[in-house]
Formats: structure tokens, C-alpha cells, sequence
């Protein structure tokens, strides 16, 4: 059985308490990856077809601040995914499970939009189902993993996010549309639905109503609906003064910075209580947040507040 990085990183990362309701968490949902050998997938495989389609990439910047910014890159294109830049995200979100010091991330498109979704030249390529499946696996154990990360995610939507690039804005934990910004599932008039997660976690994002509506209608999501349903978290607005690529990306870092400001361990702690209330049973909840509390407990962040007496400030 293929043994995903997430298991790995979800289970170092707490104190040796906390593993068993981690491992409570990974085992109900048959993972770290949604999807391993019993389910006929094997990664190396797909991993070799999906390199036979190169072009764009996918970019990694760590920030001192606890904040890595994830560019997809692939201009000419519209940051459509070609093969490899499926294979990139995957490694670049091992590398994010393995950086202790993180605390946020901020996923963005280059050269003024943000993702259309998977380049058609490697779509056509695997056409037949059997690939197609396997691609449809990999992209959901990347995308499943990018949002079980203990760092608290935005992606920030500039231009257009379409197809996979708006199931992608699905897989942060919030989203921010620069102003003119649209997100539209267009898998219908693909002749499909959504295949890289997208259609579960919009549910939980914006309710089954809405996702209907959504996905439904292939509707194009302007910043007044994207906030009204609920995709949107908040909008950015393009200085007409200053480059506007830099000045909505610090924007984002600033909005991220809220949330953020804080010790590691107390922020990394956060965003785990959050998933597992997200994904497990009440009960199984409560006993992972009971752990993951005593991770922080008498901590020196706790103590340093104490001592302090910051509660009241």
C-alpha cells in the first residue's frame, strides 16, 4: 500500500498523544491519499504518463514569515496543468508537509489569471478512461493533501479560475477574487463533471443548492456572487497606481497575516482542530481537538501568555 506523504507528516507532526486521533482521522477516510494500490492506483505509473506532457510549472516560494506563496505557471497556456505540472503540484506539497516553519500559503496564478483548468493537449492525449480515471486519482490525492495541510491556505483568484483552476480555488481554505476576477465551473459544456474533488468540496464550501446552481449552470462567478454564496472570502481591489500583480499578492499576505500572526505550533494546531471537525464524526472530533490541545498546553507560547496575561488584551 502506497504510504502518502500526508500520513507521514500528519502523524510526526503531533506529539506521540495526539497520533492516535490522527490516525483515527487517516484511517476512517483509507488514506493519507484518497486513493492508493487497493484501489488499483499506482502513482509511479501515472506519474511517468503524466510527464510525457511537459510545458508550464508549478513554483514554490518559502517566506520567512511562515507564509510560502504557490505559483501556477504556465502563461501561454492560461496556467492550464500540462502533465508534469500535475506531477510538480504533487511535489511541491511534499515539500509544504515537510516545512516545520510554516504557517500560511497563499496560491496564485502567474502573469494576471489564475488557472484554466488542464491543458487540452495532454487532456486529449489520455482521453481513453482508464487514464483518465487514473489522472482524475492523482489530482485528488494532490488536492486532497494541499488542503489537509496544517497551514492555513488562500488562494488569491486573479483573472479567470476555470475548470480544474476553479476546483483548485476549492482546495485552500479560503478564496479572495481580485476585482474583474470570475471562477466558473465550465466541466459541463466539457461534456463532464468535476473529477479532481471539486464537486464534494464546493458542497461543503457553498451547500448542495448552490453547487447545483453552480455547476449546473456553469455560471460565472464575479466577485457580488462569489461573496453572496459564499466561494468568496473577500475582494481585492487592483491599484490602477502601482503593478497589480504585487500590489494584490501583498494585499493577499496582509489578509493572510490576520489569521496567521501567531507561534507556529499555535497556528499549525488551529488548522488541524479545524480538519478534523471538518471530516470526522463528532465524537472523533472532540478527541482529536482534546490531543491536539495538549500539544499547546503549557507549551511556551501558553506559558509566555500566562505570564503575561494576554487573555484580556
Amino acid at each position: 500500500m502506497v504510504v502518502c506523504a500526508v500520513r507521514r507528516r500528519l502523524l510526526s507532526s503531533s506529539s506521540s498523544s495526539s497520533c492516535g486521533a490522527w490516525a483515527r482521522l487517516l484511517q476512517r477516510q483509507s488514506r493519507g491519499c484518497v486513493y492508493s494500490s487497493i484501489h488499483g492506483f499506482n502513482q509511479e505509473e501515472i506519474r511517468e504518463k503524466l510527464q510525457a506532457f511537459p510545458g508550464g510549472s508549478i513554483d514554490l516560494l518559502k517566506q520567512d514569515s511562515g507564509i510560502a506563496v504557490l505559483t501556477i505557471n504556465n502563461p501561454s497556456r492560461m496556467n492550464a496543468f500540462s502533465g508534469s505540472m500535475m506531477v510538480d503540484l504533487e511535489e511541491r506539497v511534499s515539500q509544504l508537509e515537510s516545512w516545520t516553519d510554516g504557517k500560511g500559503l497563499i496560491v496564485q496564478g502567474a502573469a494576471g489569471t489564475f488557472c484554466s483548468g488542464s491543458d487540452l493537449n495532454a487532456v486529449r492525449a489520455i482521453s481513453n478512461p482508464q487514464d483518465g480515471m487514473k489522472m482524475c486519482m492523482f489530482m485528488q490525492n494532490a488536492l486532497t493533501r494541499l488542503l489537509r495541510l496544517p497551514l492555513i491556505s488562500v488562494a488569491l483568484v486573479e483573472g479567470r479560475a476555470l475548470g480544474g483552476g476553479a476546483e483548485l480555488t476549492t482546495a485552500c481554505d479560503f478564496r479572495l477574487m481580485a476585482s474583474g476576477s470570475v471562477i466558473q465551473f465550465v466541466h459541463k459544456h466539457m461534456g463532464l463533471v468535476p473529477g479532481w474533488g471539486g464537486a464534494a468540496r464546493l458542497v461543503h464550501i457553498v451547500g448542495s443548492q448552490n453547487a447545483l446552481r453552480l455547476l449546473g449552470g456553469a455560471l460565472k462567478v464575479d466577485p457580488e456572487l462569489g461573496l453572496q454564496v459564499g466561494l468568496a472570502d473577500g475582494v481585492l481591489e487592483v491599484s490602477q497606481t502601482e503593478q497589480g500583480a504585487g500590489t494584490l499578492l501583498q494585499q493577499a499576505d496582509d489578509w493572510l497575516g490576520r489569521y496567521t500572526k501567531g507561534p507556529v505550533p499555535v497556528i499549525q494546531a488551529v488548522k488541524k482542530v479545524v480538519l478534523s471537525g471538518r471530516e470526522l464524526p463528532l465524537s472523533e472530533a472532540l478527541r482529536t481537538e482534546k490531543d491536539v490541545f495538549g500539544t499547546v498546553w503549557g507549551g511556551p507560547a501558553n506559558l509566555q501568555a500566562l505570564a503575561s496575561k494576554s487573555k484580556h488584551k
